[in-house]
Formats: structure tokens, C-alpha cells, sequence
């Protein structure tokens, strides 16, 4: 029996809930004695002219090794989209949390003082704090531009777009900016030996490409820089390969002679790490009045933030706007501003979220316009299941799904006829706790890059296995999955295989974690490494036991090579082999796969109370198919992070900035998201469509959950408001904004108190 498909407990949690992990702050590494440590000094000022800067008296600070500003440093300044970002700001501020200065010190207790004493001195510009501001370019940003739009792709829409159409509904709609707020807020920490080769251990989600950004950042040479990843306590994106400071800190730690050691502070991650989403997206949906949707437009307008370093989340959302329906008409644009806030990075669906979220609430809108139940209309207009592989009208090619059924199995699952029973009879008594139902059926695309992946399996003189692998984990469960692959594939015991990842000198290449691709590219590489080992070992086996190779088979319930059908031949163990022959091993990239795109169906069931505005998530029933199930367990935990994920973005989460570009929500104090008190029990329904995209025929699972479950809890609110005239609440849902809602609808209704 195979052990892919069974629950097994992870691996890695024996020792994240004893000993603990090893994070950045836990490194006692020899390289590191003597280090010093970083902490920058940080604009408090969205826009301003730096005028002088005087660090003297911080320099006198007990302690303090060293401060460098922007005018210390000697590097070329980093790309960020169509404008380079300066490794410290150099001249001017343009969000709050810009590094200003970099101080270094002998212990960590000292830097707070310092960097008190470091005289900055801001001239104010006026702030551009959001799209509408920056669009009028009344202040632009980066003057070497000219205008605050920093990109513009698509958006030739056709005028009779809408012509046939007997309704046609327009709104806009806030996906909110949000902190990815890590467990493990970043840190780094950089040696250089006497060899002249950097080692930073960095708390990244990829290894290899923040080599090349630290290489390139310094000016050196990609070999002479090896990145180290010990445990990452969480990334959702935002750690995707390395930021500024990386680079400054590799720098301040060549000038100084010393090692550094940088942990950033709590409020340092709420207003310095990349944030996400920040779309401002106008949908406009039009069809028959029997529920068929003729054409659907999606506008986006991406707040980049102070500097554009991801501008592919904009024209990802356009590729996926019309969801899994076949809209015959699709029309998606996009533009991307400057504004004078945290710059905008990926987060969890990266791209993908927002295009669910804008026609899963565009559907809802369409259905109560022209007064049908919001799943009758998905049924009319999801893509048939006969119908794949279907190609989109805007260039994306689905490999394989029923999103009818996965729809048809939430809604059984949950009951959905007897809820809004229900529904009607809490409405019927004047039930001042509204029921609302919520639902999405959503598709995503996984391992978007396309690019592939490194796996090298060595079996050793023991018999034990050692996987390398270019992917990176930080809470997926990589090294269970893996483990589990390669005991099914080469009949070797779990607790004798190891998994390494995350050493630039141990994995010369690779591409990472992000996307949703590990198991799809990082688990078809191991894969086909295994494989390449077991065919490099059947002629060693077959000298062993004298016998031909294409007569010898690997019996993976014991791990031994044995001759087909003649068991009085003997047999030989993977231990025997590699003492005899050597160690045996294989190193091969993977680039036999393709993205694929996952899919599910989700339905929220929400309480309001009408009176004060609160919202009470009571239930979320899934469908999450990502293809085959390696293991339950981690299958599952991912799907529980992305439902409580995507649900916190509808109910509670936002990053907010006041007209002057100041966060208002920089603590854990004023940034919300949920407990498990918080929670319902997930209703988790299973389905399993495989691709023919990769060997393993699966699909990524790290988002799907996330993307599926904002638009069902949102959609489920205003659903739970609809009889009192409210037609849309923005994100996020809280409780002063529904009241509001409810507010404006009884005026506009003629019901005000």
C-alpha cells in the first residue's frame, strides 16, 4: 500500500513544539561571533525633502560602532520597476518607513537610543496618499517621470460592449491594502570571510533569487555570495527573495569589518514590510434578464505604493477576470500610480484574489439586479466540464475542472435550501440578527512562473536518502510531503530520509516557494530524481544478483532490488548497493510542468446584528480541488490557513493611511485579524480533478483557500442586509461600516431614525 494519500503526522512539528525552530534571532553561528547589531532609522514622514542629516551624537552613543546614511554608500541605486528605489533615502522620503540611516552597535539594547539621536532634518511635501490623489498628478512622486501612473496595460474597450445586454451593473470596489504581518517579522544576518565571500542567513521564501538581488545589489559576482535560510516563520509573499535592507546590511558589514545581526521591530513589519492587494477594481457586468451574462469589464487601478516593485499583480488579476464563467465578452484593463505609502508586494494568491473578488461580487450584484438566487446564476454561466482544456478571451488556458460540481457539493453539503428557509423567517419576524449566505466559485492559477525547478537525491552508504531541493519552506509542510514521495518511490523508511533546501552552496539552483509551485515543481523534481537514481541502480543491482536489469524490479514495500519472479535469487538492499558501488545519486531540473489552476467552491453563513453592526462568521463549507492529495494533514492545514486568511480580509483587516499619508493601523493594537475564538469549525467537502501538467498530476493548494473565501464571507454580509436595502459594503466588513450601510440605506429609504 502506498503511503502517498494516507495522513501522516508532519515531521517537522516534533520539533517546532519542543525544542523550537531556528530562526534568524536564534543563529550561533561561528561566523556571527562578534556581530553587531542593526537597526534603521526610518522616515516618520510620508513626502519630505531631507535636508541634513547629523548623526554625531549618535555616534557618540555608548556602543555604537557606526552610522551610515545614503551618502556613505557607494553602491548603484536598485531597480524597482520603472524608478530606482535608493537603499536609503537619498534626498527625499516618500513613505513612512523609509530607511533613513543604519546604525550599528555592540548589543541590541543600545539601538533604540541611537537612533533617537540621529538629527534628521524633513522638509514637508505635500502627500499623495491614495489612487484618486495620485492620479491627478498634482504631485508626482518620482519628477523624473512625469506623471504618477507607472504603468498601463490593456483597457481598449470596445464602445457596444453592453448593447445586447437587457441589464448591465456597474460598481467599484475596494480590495483593501493589508500587512502580511509573519509570525517572524524579518531579519537577516551577514558574515564575510576571509575568502572575500559574503554568507547572509536571511529569513526568505527564496534562497536563489536573493542571491542574485544581494549580488547584484553590492556589485559582486553571484558565486561570491551563498544566502542561508533557516526556519522561516511565515512569508504569505512578502518574503519572496530579499529586500533593500539585505543589501545594506551585506554592505555595512563589508565598511564595518564586523558581522551584523538585523531584527526588525513589530511596528517596523507593519509599515516597512511590503503590504498587499491595494486594487481599486470597477466591474461592470451585463446579460439577460433569465440570468446569462453577456459581458463582463474589469478595471483595475493598482496602488503601487511609494516604489512599483511588483507591477505583474495588476495584469495577473486582468488574465484571470472572468473567473470560471464563459462570459463571451471580456474586456479587462489596468493601471498601476504611485502613491506616498508602503510599497505593494505579493501576498497570499498575489493577483488572484483580487480578480475572484471582483467577479464573484459582480455576480452577486448581477443576480440581485435582475432578482435570481446568486447560484442559479453561477450555474447558467460556469464553464462546462467537457469544455477543457478551455482558453479564456484573456489568454488563459485552464487545464482541467467542474466547477459546477464543486459548486453543486458546497451547496448540499451545506444545506443551502433549508438556510435560506431560515433566512426568510428571520426576515419574516424582524429578526434584528440577519442570516446572510455568501458564496464564490472561484479558479486560480498555481506555478504561474512555469520555470521549474532543482531535486537531487543521494542515497548513502547507510541506506539513509538526503533530497535537495530548490524550494523553500516556511510552514507548508515540505519536508513531510517530500519525505513521503520519496519513501513511496524508493521504498525507504520516513524517519531515514532528509530533506535540505534553503543553502545557496548546498542547492546551486532553484526557484523557490511562492505561487503555490512547490509540489507541482519542487516535488516532480525530487520525483525525477528518485527515478533517475533507481535506473542508475538497476545495473548495479543487477551485478549484484547476476541477472539482467531489465529482469530486476524494486520491491518499495522493502526497499530491495529483487529479480522479477525469482525470489530464490536473493535480493539487495539500497545500504548494500551504495557500499559496494558508491554513493548513488542524481541531480536533474525539472521544466517538464506547466502552471495549472486549481478550483473550489465556497459558502459562508454570517450573522449580523443590525443594531450594532457586528458580524459573526458561524460557518464556511469548501471545496478546495487541487488534484491528487499527497497527505491529508498538510493538505488540510493548508486549506485551514487560506480559509481564516481570505475570511480576516472580508471581516477585519486593513491598512489604513490618513490624507497625509501617516499609517493609522501600524500596531497590534489597531491592525485586526482573527483568533481560532473567532473562527467556526471549517466544513472541509472533498474533490479531486487531476492535471496532465506535471508527472504527479496535482495542483498547487497553498491559496486556493484565501482566494475562494474572501468573496463568499463578503458576499454573505451584504447578502445578510439585502432586505434593508443595502446593495455593497466595502471591505472589510467591520462593524462601524455595516452600521453605517444599514444607516444610509433606511435614509434613502425615508426610515431614518
Amino acid at each position: 500500500m502506498s503511503i502517498v494519500g494516507t495522513r501522516v503526522v508532519r515531521v517537522e512539528d516534533e520539533k517546532l513544539i519542543t525544542t523550537g525552530g531556528t530562526y534568524i534571532d536564534d543563529l550561533r553561528e561561528d561566523a556571527l561571533t562578534g556581530a553587531v547589531h542593526a537597526t534603521f532609522v526610518r522616515s516618520p514622514i510620508a513626502h519630505a525633502t531631507v535636508t541634513s542629516i547629523d548623526t554625531s551624537e549618535a555616534e557618540a552613543s555608548p556602543g555604537v560602532v557606526a552610522v551610515y546614511t545614503a551618502a556613505d554608500l557607494d553602491l548603484e541605486p536598485g531597480r524597482a520597476g520603472p524608478v530606482a528605489q535608493p537603499w536609503l533615502a537619498d534626498g527625499v522620503v516618500r513613505y513612512v518607513g523609509e530607511p533613513v540611516a543604519v546604525i550599528l552597535a555592540e548589543h541590541r539594547y543600545q539601538l533604540a537610543d541611537a537612533a533617537e539621536l540621529v538629527d534628521v532634518d524633513y522638509e514637508p511635501l505635500d502627500a499623495v496618499a491614495d489612487v484618486d490623489a495620485a492620479a491627478t498628478d498634482e504631485v508626482v512622486l518620482h519628477p523624473e517621470l512625469g506623471t504618477n501612473v507607472v504603468q498601463t496595460h490593456g483597457g481598449d474597450f470596445a464602445e457596444d460592449t453592453f448593447d445586447d445586454c437587457e441589464v448591465v451593473v456597474t460598481r467599484t470596489i475596494e480590495n483593501q491594502r493589508v500587512a502580511p504581518a509573519p509570525l517572524e517579522a524579518r531579519g537577516a544576518a551577514c558574515a564575510w570571510g576571509e575568502d572575500g565571500r559574503l554568507t547572509v542567513w536571511l529569513s526568505t521564501q527564496n534562497a536563489h533569487l536573493a542571491r542574485s538581488a544581494v549580488a547584484k545589489g553590492l556589485g559582486v559576482e553571484s558565486s561570491r555570495v551563498r544566502i542561508v535560510t533557516p526556519d522561516v516563520g511565515g512569508g504569505f509573499g512578502a518574503k519572496i527573495g530579499s529586500d533593500p535592507e539585505a543589501v545594506v546590511l551585506a554592505w555595512a558589514a563589508r565598511r564595518s569589518g564586523r558581522p551584523v545581526r538585523w531584527s526588525e521591530t513589530r511596528y517596523e513589519n507593519l509599515t516597512a514590510m511590503t503590504h498587499g492587494r491595494a486594487q481599486r477594481n470597477t466591474v461592470t457586468i451585463g446579460g439577460r434578464r433569465d440570468g446569462t451574462v453577456l459581458a463582463f469589464r474589469l478595471e483595475v487601478v493598482q496602488d503601487a505604493g511609494a516604489y512599483p516593485r511588483t507591477l505583474y499583480l495588476p495584469t495577473l488579476t486582468e488574465m484571470m477576470a472572468s473567473g470560471v464563467y464563459r462570459f463571451p465578452r471580456v474586456e479587462a484593463g489596468s493601471r498601476a500610480v504611485v502613491t506616498n505609502t508602503t510599497p505593494i508586494g505579493a501576498y497570499r494568491g498575489a493577483g488572484r484574489p483580487e480578480a475572484t473578488a471582483a467577479v464573484e461580487r459582480a455576480i452577486d450584484l448581477f443576480a440581485a439586479e435582475i432578482g435570481l438566487d446568486p447560484a442559479e446564476v453561477r450555474r447558467k454561466n460556469v464553464i462546462p466540464p467537457d469544455a477543457f482544456p478551455h482558453t479564456t478571451p484573456t489568454g488563459a488556458t485552464y487545464d482541467s475542472g467542474d466547477y459546477g460540481a464543486a459548486l453543486e457539493k458546497v451547496l448540499a453539503a451545506a444545506g443551502y435550501e433549508q438556510l435560506r428557509e431560515e433566512q426568510a423567517r428571520r426576515r419574516a419576524a424582524g429578526d434584528p440578527v440577519a442570516l446572510g449566505l455568501g458564496m464564490s466559485t472561484y479558479v486560480e492559477i498555481t506555478g504561474g512562473d512555469g520555470r521549474g525547478d532543482s531535486g537531487r537525491v543521494v542515497i548513502g552508504q547507510d541506506g539513509t536518502v538526503t533530497a535537495y531541493t530548490g524550494v523553500s519552506p516556511h510552514g507548508q509542510g515540505i519536508h513531510t510531503t517530500f519525505a513521503m514521495l520519496l519513501s513511496d518511490r524508493l521504498g525507504v523508511p520516513m524517519e531515514k530520509i532528509t530533506v535540505r533546501h534553503g543553502d545557496t552552496d548546498e542547492v546551486p539552483k532553484g526557484v523557490g516557494t511562492m505561487g503555490s509551485r512547490s509540489l507541482q515543481y519542487g516535488g516532480t523534481a525530487v520525483r525525477k530524481a528518485a527515478d533517475a537514481v533507481i535506473e542508475k541502480a538497476r545495473q548495479s543491482a543487477a551485478d549484484e544478483l547476476e541477472a539482467a536489469p531489465e529482469d530486476l524490479e524494486l520491491d518499495t514495500s522493502a526497499g530491495e532490488w529483487r529479480v522479477r519472479g525469482a525470489a530464490s535469487a536473493g535480493s539487495v538492499t539500497w545500504a548494500q548497493l551504495a557500499e559496494r558501488h558508491g554513493e548513488l545519486s542524481a541531480d536533474v531540473w525539472a521544466d517538464e510542468v506547466a502552471p495549472t489552476f486549481p478550483f473550489g467552491a465556497h459558502l459562508a453563513v454570517v450573522e449580523v446584528d443590525t443594531l450594532t453592526g457586528k458580524v459573526t462568521l458561524r460557518r464556511i463549507v469548501a471545496v478546495d480541488d487541487a488534484g491528487p492529495v499527497f497527505n491529508p494533514v498538510t493538505f488540510t492545514g493548508q486549506r485551514h490557513g487560506g480559509l481564516a486568511q481570505g475570511a480576516a480580509q472580508a471581516l477585519l483587516e486593513v491598512m489604513h493611511y490618513d490624507a497625509d499619508g501617516n499609517p493609522t493601523t501600524a500596531t497590534f493594537a489597531d491592525y485586526s485579524f482573527p483568533t481560532a475564538a473567532e473562527l467556526p469549525d471549517f466544513e472541509l467537502v472533498e474533490m479531486v480533478t487531476p492535471t496532465d501538467r506535471n508527472p504527479l498530476g496535482v495542483k498547487g493548494i497553498g491559496e486556493s483557500a484565501t482566494i475562494g473565501s474572501t468573496p463568499a464571507v463578503h458576499n454573505a454580509v451584504v447578502d445578510a442586509l439585502a432586505h434593508l436595502g443595502v446593495t455593497h459594503v466595502d471591505m472589510p466588513t467591520t462593524p462601524l461600516r455595516v452600521w453605517e450601510a444599514i444607516r444610509q440605506a433606511r435614509t434613502q429609504a425615508g426610515k431614518a431614525d
